[in-house]
């Protein structure tokens, strides 16, 4: 428990510093051996002959910002020596890119901020399959059945609600229960964000296409105040703008952190079993035209060494999912949780969802 509480403490400078012996092992494959009865040194990929001596660089298309990821990068080539180039933007756009460049694109790496755009990658055969070591120490819900990404943190979809206004008995057991009258103009929501958009194509997926229109129609007739991303309608649910907000679990505790003691008025609301409490989680896979496929396996292995997910859930306040970090306290267990079953690589028809959007107005 010392241990634990001290690791809480730490400060993203400590805890990549703490990374880089870790990440050397992974670097060099020694991370786990490799199969019975195979010939291969460990960490080898099976897309590359390990005669062939390999670029010592990766390019990473990252969906995921700067500033949540960067430290875990540089953390990698202080450990490797590997050049790591990274390109950040949009993940919708960063995917649809790759497709458009094919077997030409410079990219190695695929980090995106959901599993929607890893299962359309899949779909056009972009990602080449990891290796089992990788893949094992993920629990399966959280990584491609076919085995070609894995989720490297998870973020589950709450309803954020003011606890000046609130109690959590009084939240709907479900986000259907926002469609009640009751809740007019009392409601955020973020349409234009791709972590609401994950949401609603599992709507979709779940339970069809004319049952997320008729959601969307009623919750739009509550007149839902509109946000540009998730932390603005967690601060509006905090100045009592708005009672409610459909947002991503951590942005509450990242900003609880920032406001240093003030008063927070803002709690998570996991509705049970509800799509409304999907986890979701940024993920990698290497791409299938990779030039250094070894390094970028390495990397993505590295991005579920015990010290990168440190950072996702100490600093980020994500979900670890290689289940040998602790959580900061406050933040329920994935064990805890009552998540619905959702085979996440399936939500990846982003197209048709925005065509939804704009047809019920959500989105101009």
């Amino acid at each position: 428990m010392a241990n634990e509480r001290s690791n809480e403490g730490l400060s993203r400078r400590d805890l990549l510093s703490l990374a880089v012996p870790a990440l050397v092992a992974v670097a060099c494959g020694d991370a786990a051996p490799p199969p019975a009865g195979s010939s291969a040194a460990p960490g080898a990929s099976a897309n590359a002959s390990p005669k062939k001596e390999e670029p010592k660089k990766v390019v990473v298309y990252s969906g995921r910002s700067k500033s949540m990821v960067e430290g875990v990068f540089d953390a990698y080539r202080k450990s490797s020596g590997v050049e790591v180039e990274v390109r950040y933007g949009d993940t919708t756009a960063l995917a649809n890119q790759l497709i458009e460049e094919g077997k030409a694109s410079p990219a190695d790496v695929f980090f995106a901020q959901d599993a929607g755009a890893l299962g359309a990658l899949v779909k056009k055969g972009l990602l080449a399959k990891l290796p089992e070591a990788t893949l094992s120490r993920v629990d399966a819900r959280f990584r491609a059945v076919d085995g070609t990404w894995v989720g490297t943190s998870g973020r589950a979809r709450v309803v954020a609600y003011n606890t000046d206004k609130l109690k959590a008995e009084d939240l709907p057991r479900s986000l259907d229960g926002f469609t009640d009258p009751k809740w007019k103009g009392r409601i955020g929501w973020s349409p234009s964000n791709a972590s609401f958009q994950a949401y609603v194509t599992a709507l979709r997926k779940v339970k069809g296409d004319a049952a997320a229109e008729a959601w969307l129609l009623a919750v739009r007739a509550n007149e839902p105040k509109d946000y540009p991303k998730n932390g603005p309608a967690v601060q509006a649910v905090a100045k009592g703008e708005i009672d409610v907000a459909f947002v991503n679990h951590y942005y509450v505790y990242r900003l609880r952190k920032e406001a240093a003691g003030a008063k927070f008025p803002v709690e998570c609301f996991f509705p049970p079993g509800d799509l409304g409490a999907m986890m979701n989680v940024a993920g990698a896979g290497v791409v299938a035209t990779s030039k250094a496929p070894r390094r970028a396996e390495e990397l993505v292995a590295a991005l579920l060494a015990d010290e990168a997910q440190k950072v996702f859930a100490l600093e980020n306040f994500e979900y670890p999912l290689t289940g040998s970090v602790k959580l900061p306290e406050g933040i329920p267990e994935i064990a805890k949780l009552e998540l619905p079953t959702l085979d996440l690589g399936s939500i990846d028809d982003l197209e048709g969802t925005m065509a939804l959007l704009r047809k019920t107005k959500a989105l101009p």
